[in-house]
């Protein structure tokens, strides 16, 4: 049974065989088929700019080791665009009240859940987050055929802090997001800088169940995850789903993603093979994924030898910044291990996965310190003082990655036995000597670095050197 128009109501399952159609499509339209064509693509959308772009990953508990959902997301920004990690307290109104999101003003909800957020500094909206009833969420551009509304409405980015905010489980969070779309749509300015205006997909999750949402204007259709499930910025809902706008419900055979998707801008951002490529490495350790297993897929470069964050041919989950079009890069991370008892939630707080530390975050203990709100420009908030260390890295990268990675590595293995052994007693403690270690083994990481030699290609270098500039750290670093 498929859900129409705005009903919404309980979807049955579909064949099992839905997964394996799921798959083909995906690999059909993924990194092979894309090459192919990318050349062509790019000319037709004339000066092609890389927007931010992000993946977000789920998995359902019989695809895991230990039994619980695991989500996942890389939220991908223009450089200087720090993101604030926030934990948002639950609200009581016992009268009617005026919330004010990112561009417009809309009834508050009676009651609201706690929030652990992840959001760009300047946006009311977060690009991915938390709540306290275990339910997570993140979205993700995507590009149709139609444009955008540039109208100013409620932005992706709010519609995953609404969605946190008044939903208890993923369906309920869904149809949260759903209805709010349908009563003020969405729209408006999404860029930092750049001025960049897009649809929005979400993956929701909780741990019981997860849903792909994907979205064009005021309209939308949805899936069920069956097992894991990547999304990428690229319509990926073709036609079989569960749920569907009236106006979008053109019979059994129609492939809602090949009548949305833009495909010269896919063709820059390299979405449906982005995706492709987070669906595969699920798949390649499904049944037995981890925490630690959806950070690696956060900091997956490809399997090419010549990868580094220069060569802006590569369009990768672990995203790197650098000249000509591929301006933006993976501004912060979270992985959530979603059960019904103690769910645990991972964030790095910073840019760059790969030479990030992703710590714990528990709702049952207090929070760790998460420093003053970063702005666009170099300051002491946590998100600013890893960037250091970032763009220290940037002028022999490859080197200090490898550097970095055994000792991130260990450190992180130590974090998750620490904080599975951890009684609730033990719990705050255990968390805030997490948080202190990362910091800890960041600055040393900055210490080594700081003075070398830059060795990557000058253009790679002068791309940075602005932004460097601007940010305050003046021109070298990258």
């Amino acid at each position: 049974m498929r859900v129409r128009g705005g009903g919404l109501q309980a979807a049955v399952e579909h064949a099992a065989g839905r997964r394996d159609r799921l798959h083909r499509h995906l690999r059909g339209a993924g990194e092979a088929a894309q090459a192919g064509r990318h050349q062509a693509l790019q000319g037709a959308a004339g000066a092609a700019v890389l927007r931010p772009v992000c993946d977000t990953l789920t998995a359902l508990a019989a695809a895991t080791q230990r039994g619980a959902v695991l989500f996942a997301k890389n939220s991908d920004r223009e450089r200087n665009e720090a993101q604030r990690l926030e934990l948002s307290p639950a609200r009581v109104n016992a009268e009617p009240t005026v919330l004010k999101a990112t561009y417009i003003t809309l009834p508050d909800a009676p009651r609201t859940y706690a929030c652990l957020l992840s959001r760009p500094f300047w946006m009311w909206g977060a690009e991915m987050g938390v709540n306290e009833a275990g339910v997570a969420i993140g979205n993700e551009a995507l590009h149709a055929k139609t444009p955008a509304q540039r109208r100013r409405a409620l932005i992706g980015m709010d519609l995953v802090r609404l969605g946190l905010e008044r939903g208890g489980t993923a369906r309920e969070a869904l149809d949260v997001i759903v209805g709010l779309l349908e009563a003020y749509g969405q729209g408006g300015d999404c860029g930092h800088l750049g001025r960049f205006y897009y649809n929005n997909g979400f993956i929701i999750a909780d741990s019981a169940e997860a849903y792909v949402l994907e979205t064009a204007g005021r309209s939308w259709v949805w899936e069920r995850v069956r097992t894991t499930r990547a999304l990428s910025n690229a319509y990926s809902i073709g036609a079989s789903y569960d749920g569907i706008s009236a106006d979008l419900d053109r019979g059994a055979a129609y492939d809602v993603a090949a009548s949305l998707i833009d495909e010269a801008r896919d063709a820059v951002s390299f979405g449906r093979g982005r995706c492709a490529r987070g669906q595969a490495l699920l798949d390649r350790t499904a049944p037995a994924l981890t925490p630690a297993s959806m950070m690696a897929i956060l900091r997956d470069h490809g399997d090419d030898a010549d990868w580094s964050p220069a060569n802006t041919a590569r369009r990768t989950i672990c995203m790197h910044a650098s000249t000509g079009a591929r301006r933006s890069q993976s501004v912060g991370s979270m992985v959530s291990e979603l059960k019904g008892g103690r769910s645990v939630h991972w964030v790095t707080g910073s840019s760059a996965p790969c030479i990030s530390v992703f710590k714990p975050f528990v709702f049952s203990a207090a929070a760790p310190d998460f420093g003053p709100a970063p702005r666009d420009r170099a300051d002491g908030s946590r998100w600013w003082r890893h960037e250091a260390l970032h763009r220290a890295a940037l002028g022999d990268f490859c080197a200090a990655l490898a550097e970095i990675a055994p000792e991130r590595d260990a450190l992180e293995a130590r974090f998750l036995a620490r904080i599975d052994a951890a009684g609730d007693g033990d719990l705050e403690t255990a968390v805030a000597l997490c948080w202190r270690e990362a910091d800890e083994a960041e600055d040393r990481w900055l210490a080594r670095l700081s003075g070398r030699q830059p060795v990557e290609p000058l253009a790679h270098r002068r791309s940075w050197a602005r932004l460097n500039h601007v940010a305050g750290f003046g021109a070298g670093g990258g």
